[in-house]
């Protein structure tokens, strides 16, 4: 009777372990100005289900579009747009809560943030109205220090309208941190910078620089999963172009688009995301198409097309899949809603799982464990 008892307790704990692991947070920064929106939202998301509950939110945080959370899971760093009086702003993070509590503020010494990193040292952020880079110190505390550094990119390129003058928009390690890869859509460039976290004031030196087609407008990154590819994403045209990646170089492997042969209406190529597993290749388009693109990669570096179906909203400006691979979610500006899809691992191939998480203007989403 003892054994069986043990047994049972043993299974019991197992469960209530693996339904434990299957819980995640998820982090949601938002615009605050168009719809009613508090700011940050960190929500309770099952991998296994698509389920999801509210756990806290933050209060009059203006514009927190972008956020990172820091390696050890304790504290948030968050961008805020507000023109002249933009800001970057640190959280203590309780992930079992999903509590965040207000650290401090600065200024980055740059308009409009729009993406933002950190590391054990350093958090950095893309400036896109004034084109610049920010890199500001971290304290033992987890708060954020002052400016030590600001990269001003130079340049212009051929779309009057949107490339009248740098615009930096993402800025991303590069898996071993030893670079920090910049996005400009502003100047059709991709920078590469060698990461020095330890310096008190030259913490990016530029190491290289590529261009991209002129008029395409680089807006988003990512690396592959064994770190020998880049995936750049052009928002004004819809090109992903992939490089080879070593030491701080890129060299261009092969072009393919997130836009199909047909279309004809508004290009607003917006976010791209690897699976997982690094078999599979996400990228979204916004415009009038508000559709997301999955590709194959190829052995060689390059993308296949697997399928391009609709986001089921407008404006999907963010989207991120769950560390488990099991789903995808696409966060709409303009439908205020989060829409869940299921991933098929093989395939790759998305379907709804008719969930979605209603919230005003959703702009960037973060897993984290709880």
């Amino acid at each position: 009777m003892k054994n069986t008892v043990t047994i049972l307790l043993s299974i019991l704990a197992l469960t209530t372990l693996q339904a434990q692991e299957n819980k995640l947070n998820l982090i949601v920064g938002t615009y605050t100005k168009s719809c009613e929106s508090k700011g940050i939202y960190v929500y309770e998301f099952d991998s296994n289900t698509g389920d999801f509950s509210l756990k806290s939110n933050t209060e009059k945080i203006i514009n927190p579009s972008y956020l990172t959370v820091s390696n050890d899971n304790k504290f948030v760093y968050s961008v805020s747009e507000n023109d002249k009086k933009s800001s970057v702003s640190a959280f203590g993070f309780n992930s079992k809560s999903g509590k965040l509590d207000f650290i401090n503020y600065q200024n980055p010494n740059g308009l409009n943030p729009c993406y933002i990193i950190n590391d054990e040292k350093n958090v950095i952020t893309a400036n896109y109205s004034s084109g610049s880079i920010s890199v500001l110190g971290k304290n033992s505390d987890g708060s954020i220090g002052v400016v030590k550094q600001v990269v001003q990119h130079t340049g212009k390129s051929i779309n009057a309208s949107r490339q009248e003058a740098p615009h930096a928009h993402m800025v991303y390690f590069s898996p071993d941190k030893k670079y920090v890869l910049a996005n400009d859509l502003g100047t059709d460039k991709v920078y590469l910078y060698q990461n020095n976290p330890n310096s008190a004031t030259e913490v990016l030196t530029l190491k290289s620089s590529i261009d991209v087609k002129p008029g395409s407008g680089p807006r988003h990154l990512i690396f592959s999963k064994d770190g020998k590819y880049v995936y750049v994403l052009q928002e004004l045209d819809g090109t992903i172009t992939s490089f080879s990646y070593a030491e701080g170089m890129l060299k261009k492997v092969s072009e393919t688009t997130v836009v199909a042969p047909d279309f004809k209406g508004d290009i607003g190529a917006a976010d791209i995301h690897i699976s997982p597993d690094g078999k599979f290749l996400y990228a979204t388009n916004r415009g009038t198409a508000n559709d997301i693109s999955v590709f194959k990669i190829l052995k060689n570096g390059k993308l296949e097309l697997v399928q391009r179906t609709s986001t089921l909203g407008k404006g999907p400006r963010n989207f991120n899949i769950d560390p488990t691979g099991n789903f995808l979610l696409v966060g709409h500006q303009y439908t205020n809603d989060i829409v869940i899809f299921k991933r098929d691992k093989k395939t790759g191939i998305l379907s709804n799982t008719g969930k979605k998480i209603e919230l005003c203007s959703p702009v960037c989403l973060v897993f984290t464990k709880q």
